[in-house]
């Protein structure tokens, strides 16, 4: 394969994207539009119907059901390894819920009527698009279990690793309060977790900034359930799921 430039290449570091066939690949990167998705922003609201399919590189999309008295939880998240904008493929028409940028980044947009011609006319988008929604259910099952049933140390470790996986760096800057909404508790629990993870020296925490000290000691006190996940997302989609900032290279 010849030599790709650097503009080329950039979108590839989304591992969905970098996950397609040569010819597959050619016949959409003409569309993609590199975009800025700062933090905040909503990509997608429940009930409205999407016109756009989201590949984040560098930013972190967090998917989330919003109650009729105003709390949130999260039932999944996308970075680099995915996409968000499933029901242009499924027929659904409406996401489930909102889908808001929880780390600021940079992704690629790709017309919603683009995803859809070539998940109905290229077997090989199909077929990938098919294993990540696998993974993805996947990854909803599990956040569901793991909502009921682990402590809230370990939900918030898992929630760390997921997020440190995807950055760049050490850091997450995040306050406590959209962590908190992003979880769906309260937060002085946040504080409180965040307070002793920082006592045991795992994590740094001042205004609005999350640094990570320790990984391990971390993983350590994480539920299976990030293991999980990973593993899944690995198996359905191959070497390119793996949930990193740096993703494999091209062959």
């Amino acid at each position: 394969m010849a030599a790709m430039t650097s503009a080329q290449q950039m979108p590839r570091s989304n591992h969905l994207l970098a996950a397609l066939p040569a010819a597959s690949y050619e016949r959409i990167a003409a569309h993609l539009e590199c975009m800025s998705m700062p933090l905040g922003e909503t990509l997608y609201e429940s009930g409205l119907a999407p016109h756009q399919a989201y590949f984040p590189t560098t930013a972190i999309i967090s998917l989330h059901q919003v109650m009729e008295d105003g709390a949130s939880s999260e039932f999944a998240s996308v970075g680099n390894e995915g996409m968000i904008g499933l029901p242009l493929v499924m027929g659904g028409h409406t996401p489930p819920g909102l889908a808001t940028v929880c780390a600021g980044g940079a992704g690629y947009r790709l017309k919603g009527q683009v995803l859809a011609d070539a998940f109905e006319h290229d077997g090989a988008v199909r077929r990938l698009l098919l294993r990540y929604i696998q993974a993805r259910l996947s990854q909803v099952a599990q956040t569901a279990a793991c909502n009921r049933h682990h402590t809230m140390e370990q939900h918030m470790c898992r929630w760390l690793l997921e997020m440190l996986d995807r950055l760049p760096s050490r850091e997450l800057v995040m306050t406590q309060e959209l962590i908190a909404g992003i979880l769906g508790v309260r937060r002085e629990g946040i504080t409180e977790t965040a307070g002793a993870l920082q006592r045991d020296g795992l994590i740094s925490y001042r205004r609005g900034h999350i640094t990570v000290v320790n990984r391990e000691g971390l993983e350590s006190r994480a539920c299976e359930c990030y293991q999980v996940v990973k593993d899944e997302f690995r198996r359905v989609l191959g070497p390119y799921a793996t949930v990193s900032a740096h993703p494999p290279r091209e062959i």
